[in-house]
């Protein structure tokens, strides 16, 4: 049977349409900024009467990719994310899966304990993480930012979440086969909940890309920094080209670039993925 629309349903479109463009251009101004300003001289940046530059300065982003540190910066961001996405990926599976197909005594109480902490201000860890990694000889390194960040308590919540929602028959069915829980959790669990994984391992990795705060703490070796850092090092701290502001907006273009093409990518398995969709269809 075909529906059939009436004006009422047509005025409930325009205005669904009209609230999103709104959002969108409210949402995609800030970027469109940077990239304008980007092509602007630094005169041009502080004069608010014109949005659009006179003359396209393209040579800014060649300043930033050839004349500047930030692709290093770039590349060590990438390799710390994606380190510790892959570490907090096993070890939030592994979490979840025992909290959630293991039986043991005190379960809940072990959950509860590690929701609890997922309560203290982020800012509460670093004194005593500082102490640890000092120690252990780790300050200034890439070990001491990846192991400092081996588990995230939002990445089990989230995946614990997923994982209650896969059939407890099909995990007895793998075990009555022989399955061992690691092969269970490759093979069972994570296929029917894989749109969470990758929700997951996208918010951890743009978390950890933007993170300026901790790894600022712990390195001060400038061929360590990560993007944040480096910005701010060299770019608004009178550093490398001081307070040339096109100079950083074209940098701050080239550093949200990998995120854009991860997002643009993964976009449709992180919508699946706050969506509570684990792949099985009813």
């Amino acid at each position: 049977m075909v529906k059939k629309y009436t004006i009422r349903d047509g005025i409930d479109a325009v205005i669904k349409w009209f609230i999103l463009l709104v959002a969108g251009v409210f949402t995609a101004f800030p970027f469109v900024w940077m990239m304008v300003s980007a092509l602007k001289t630094k005169a041009e940046i502080m004069n608010t009467n014109a949005f659009l530059p006179e003359k396209p300065q393209w040579d800014n982003f060649a300043t930033i990719l050839f004349e500047s540190p930030i692709p290093k910066y770039i590349v060590n961001s990438l390799w710390i994310s994606l380190v510790i996405v892959a570490i907090q990926l096993v070890t939030g599976a592994m979490l979840a899966y025992a909290i959630v197909f293991m039986k043991f005594r005190g379960q809940h109480l072990l959950f509860g304990i590690i929701m609890a902490t997922y309560m203290l201000p982020v800012a509460a860890t670093y004194i005593p993480s500082y102490i640890i990694l000092a120690h252990r000889g780790l300050l200034n390194t890439y070990t001491g930012l990846i192991i400092s960040s081996t588990v995230s308590i939002f990445g089990i919540f989230l995946l614990r979440q997923a994982f209650m929602q896969v059939p407890d028959g099909m995990v007895e069915a793998a075990k009555i086969d022989g399955a061992s829980h690691f092969r269970i959790l490759g093979h069972v669990v994570y296929p029917m909940t894989k749109s969470s994984f990758i929700t997951f391992g996208l918010m951890s990795f743009i978390s950890t890309y933007n993170n300026y705060m901790w790894p600022s703490l712990i390195t001060n070796d400038s061929s360590k920094y990560m993007v944040s850092q480096g910005l701010r090092s060299f770019f608004i701290e009178g550093g490398a080209y001081g307070t040339e502001w096109a100079l950083v907006m074209a940098a701050s273009a080239v550093i949200v670039l990998p995120l854009l093409i991860l997002f643009a990518f993964a976009q449709k398995w992180f919508i699946n993925g706050i969506g509570g969709d684990t792949g099985m269809k009813g």
